[in-house]
């Protein structure tokens, strides 16, 4: 995949281009760590259901003894998926919410949501319908992260450096991730297996992140960008100086206001008198703009059946399968694959998006992440499943290293690959007025297909006579989804990396089947023809205030004379 820049940069400094070096400041940090890491609802909820479901205290508590193996694979991805069918609602529910409310009020709602469905959850007492309301109201609140947070970033985040900001909530995912695991872990050192603590304990991470976002959102500004659209420019001039540090009245805060406005003009003199249906006519009815959708949709759909997302949420499991024997022993082996995820999405965010392009960021991912798929598949299809006591021999042995090394390699091609990537682009190619729409609608999809994915996996992996796929067949179709999003990968998304988000229009004037090959370098030759176009509109502008000035002395010394 090309289109990731030219000559080699030194990527331990920022490429800040022509932004000032005052927008990079502690306020724009302290903005992007407030909101990235709403990343982290997700990533906690990932880490920490299986660990919770396997805990002899919580299946106690429920009475899954009682299960059959299909029974229990089918209540498994239940309790497991039901987030995903909140976070649906709650990322339709966004949309509304940031553009009436804005994005910090939207923030506080969501938060407040998030605890009460914890804590029903909680409070279950052993009834199965309170586990499942209780994860379908935090999906609310859980879901209305993924819209809210990314939208926000690229709002404030200088395009210099927009990449590496919203790679601050993907990290951020990982983050929760590693923390869930570890609590699980530690939980299982430290705590009685027995015991109602066993699981409540780890669980509880959920209210405290959600009480530090809330109570984080009340010392950040809303965003310029969604005040402009609400009409309030002089709020947005003051907030965006404060954001950058500089003046108000300064030519660079002056400038992107001004394009912010000019993008919201264009779009609504084309909507102009049509009502709601006016969104949707411009998001599917005008082609570039559907391209955008189009992209979002497809990097929701290979990325989420790409398996990477299952191997998060179901990572003791398959660990299991290949090897790895004890409770203890899986979460540690968990806890340690949350360490590498969160490594290789802190090397995304810092050196890669950015530096090398979003485009080679995802394919270097991609390969990594395909590479291991394969090797873990054709281990389970040459080495048979243990069956309870058996061992493997010395040569199978190395072999099951080697397939759970490939989980962790797997785990760092998903971070700098489709997990960021997927992100980012739901959050930068929009225009202004259909934004949060694209986002949320993206976003309901992106949740439909996890929900699809983490309820199918229990019962994919059961083995062909009980109606499943088997572990091997799991990961063949595992490598195929990989192999076909890559190629699509390559085709469709174009190179985004230091474009402003009003300069996104740029890339997509082409036919569609040529943008992703030669988007970006169309948008340079396009931005080259209007850098001109204002040139010269500058220069003819002074020279008629001189011509006017030339006139004017002209006429005093006649007066004069």
């Amino acid at each position: 995949m090309g289109g990731g820049g030219g000559k080699p940069l030194n990527i331990f400094r920022f490429n800040k281009g022509d932004d000032p070096n005052e927008v990079i400041n502690w306020r724009l940090w302290f903005a992007v760590f407030s909101f990235g890491i709403m990343g982290a609802a997700r990533g906690i909820d990932e880490g920490l259901i299986s660990g919770t479901f396997n805990q002899k205290n919580f299946q106690e508590l429920l009475h899954f003894n009682d299960l059959d193996e299909i029974a229990l694979a089918n209540v498994k991805g239940n309790v497991s998926a039901m987030v995903q069918i909140g976070s649906v609602a709650g990322a339709a529910l966004a949309f509304v919410l940031a553009d009436r409310i804005g994005r910090l009020w939207a923030t506080r709602q969501l938060c407040l949501l998030w605890i009460l469905g914890i804590v029903i959850f909680l409070t279950n007492g052993g009834r199965l319908g309170q586990v499942y309301a209780g994860r379908f109201i935090a999906g609310i609140g859980i879901g209305q992260t993924t819209v809210i947070a990314p939208v926000y970033i690229s709002e404030i985040a200088p395009k210099s450096v927009r990449g590496l900001c919203t790679c601050v909530f993907s990290g951020s995912v990982y983050l929760g991730i590693m923390l869930a695991y570890f609590a699980s872990w530690g939980a299982s050192l430290h705590i009685n297996h027995d015991s109602y603590n066993s699981w409540v304990v780890p669980t509880s991470i959920h209210i405290m992140f959600a009480g530090l976002i809330f109570i984080l959102s009340f010392f950040n500004y809303e965003s310029p960008r969604f005040l402009i659209k609400k009409g309030n420019v002089a709020q947005a001039i003051t907030n965006l100086s404060r954001v950058r540090q500089l003046p108000a009245d300064g030519e660079y805060v002056l400038h992107e206001i001004k394009d912010i406005q000019r993008q919201l003009d264009e779009e609504q003199e084309a909507t102009s008198g049509q009502g709601f249906f006016g969104y949707f006519r411009e998001m599917f009815l005008m082609p570039n703009n559907f391209y955008r959708i189009y992209l979002g949709l497809g990097s929701q759909l290979w990325s989420q059946w790409s398996g990477a997302s299952s191997i998060t949420i179901y990572a003791p499991d398959f660990f299991a399968l290949l090897g790895t024997t004890g409770q203890n022993e899986k979460l540690f082996a968990t806890a340690i694959f949350g360490v590498v995820k969160f490594t290789a999405a802190i090397i995304c965010a810092l050196f890669l998006v950015d530096v090398i392009g979003r485009k080679r960021s995802l394919a270097i991912g991609i390969a990594l992440q395909l590479g291991s798929m394969v090797y873990i598949a054709s281990f389970l299809t040459a080495v048979p499943q243990l069956e309870d006591g058996a061992t493997f021999t010395s040569s199978q042995q190395h072999a099951a290293t080697g397939a759970i090394v490939m989980i962790y390699i797997s785990g760092f091609g998903w971070a700098m690959g489709w997990n960021s990537i997927q992100y980012l682009l739901n959050s930068e190619i929009y225009p202004l007025r259909i934004r949060a729409i694209s986002s949320s609608m993206v976003m309901c999809f992106h949740f439909v297909n996890q929900y699809g994915n983490s309820r199918a996996v229990p019962s994919m992996l059961l083995e062909v006579k009980q109606g499943g796929l088997s572990p091997k067949g799991t990961f063949w179709v595992f490598s195929i989804i990989t192999a076909l999003g890559g190629l699509w990968a390559w085709f469709s998304i174009p190179e985004t990396s230091g474009r402003s988000l009003e300069g996104m229009d740029n890339l997509f004037k082409l036919r569609w089947w040529q943008i992703g090959r030669f988007g970006e370098k169309d948008a340079q030759a396009l931005d080259a023809e209007d850098k001109d176009k204002e040139t010269r509109f500058t220069d003819e502008k002074r020279e008629m205030a001189q011509m006017g000035e030339d006139v004017a002395t002209t006429e005093r010394q006649d007066q004069r004379v």
